[in-house]
């Protein structure tokens, strides 16, 4: 007899909407270890992981990556995260929480 696992992709930090007639799912990241390259590590892990399993169970729904904008100047303007955009290995939604407005999307 199989284990069944499941992934809760409703927590707290990933959210549905829709962007123009796209059904997306948002995974907040905030950054606050002390090694931004750790927490890209992680993120790009994480999304690696609900990207699989969300092309499974809702394969119309594109996944992002939600990140601050003093995250994306910080890390996805140096050579590692360029990488990561360059390469197109994840999708961003930049945004401005104290403003709460979204800045860019990157996909």
């Amino acid at each position: 007899m199989g284990v069944k696992r499941f992934i809760d992709l409703g927590a707290k930090q990933l959210f549905a909407a829709e962007k123009t007639e796209h059904k997306i799912a948002v995974e907040i990241k905030s950054f606050v270890s002390q090694s931004e390259v750790e927490d890209l590590r992680n993120a790009v892990g994480q999304f690696i992981l609900y990207h699989d399993i969300l092309a499974c169970i809702e394969p119309d729904r594109m996944l992002f990556i939600g990140i601050r904008n003093a995250i994306f100047v910080d890390v996805f303007q140096e050579p590692i995260g360029k990488v990561l955009l360059d390469n197109q290995r994840l999708k961003l939604v930049v945004f401005d929480p104290e403003q709460e407005v979204i800045i860019k999307w990157i996909s």
